[in-house]
């Protein structure tokens, strides 16, 4: 942790793809605030790197020596001792865009990108991957790879909700992104960093939603490798 006052720990699968959207929300909570951080890459398996911190999750932020685990904890905590700064609008409208994404968003998502993003990981984590994740499923990757379609599907129906918002405004959160975008986002960066899998019609508010996303803050999404 040397020789950087703000260090936010991330996972990384193969050439340096960030492949967590929870890590996502972070680095666009950050950016929001206008705080400077170091991006430090973790495979799934270097568990010993961040014992410091007690536990075995990402993102872990460590900001001048205070640590701070998990995403929700992370933004309430910038969001509190950063209050000079634009606010994330953590209300309890945001919370329940997490719970949804938690739930919902991510869990079909990752039916349709999950053999990509295997594929996209550093072999020393691909073992562990394969077995967390088929017993979280029930299913083999190959299995959950043959459904795509049938996931791709019930995909565009869970969006349906994002979609008819962002028809309306510009960002979930109205004329300008805060958190609950960073949210949704997270989702489909994630998607973005390990997959050439095309989810969105070209015509989907949801598509022109995301681009504007992607264009936020310096077009930070694009800064690391991704597909299109």
């Amino acid at each position: 942790m040397a020789g950087h006052d703000r260090i936010l720990y991330e996972v990384v699968g193969r050439e340096d793809r960030r492949i967590s959207p929870f890590c996502w929300r972070v680095r666009m909570a950050l950016a929001h605030k206008g705080l400077e951080c170091h991006f430090e890459p973790t495979r799934y398996t270097e568990k010993d790197k961040i014992a410091f911190s007690g536990q075995k999750l990402l993102p872990i932020l460590v900001d001048f020596g205070e640590v701070v685990t998990d995403s929700w904890s992370i933004a309430k905590y910038i969001d509190e001792n950063y209050y000079q700064e634009r606010s994330l609008l953590l209300g309890g409208g945001t919370r329940f865009v997490s719970l949804w994404t938690d739930t919902q968003l991510q869990p079909v998502l990752a039916r349709c990108i999950i053999k990509d993003l295997y594929d996209n990981l550093d072999p020393l984590d691909q073992e562990y991957f394969r077995v967390s994740r088929e017993a979280r499923y029930g299913k083999t990757i190959e299995e959950m790879h043959l459904e795509r379609e049938s996931n791709e599907l019930n995909l565009k129906r869970v969006l349906t909700m994002i979609r008819e918002l962002v028809r309306t405004q510009p960002f979930i959160c109205g004329k300008a992104p805060a958190y609950a975008d960073y949210i949704v986002f997270g989702a489909f960066q994630w998607a973005r960093c390990v997959s050439p899998f095309k989810f969105l019609d070209d015509n989907d508010p949801i598509f022109a939603w995301r681009g504007r996303m992607i264009r936020q803050y310096g077009s930070l999404a694009n800064t690391v490798p991704h597909y299109d």
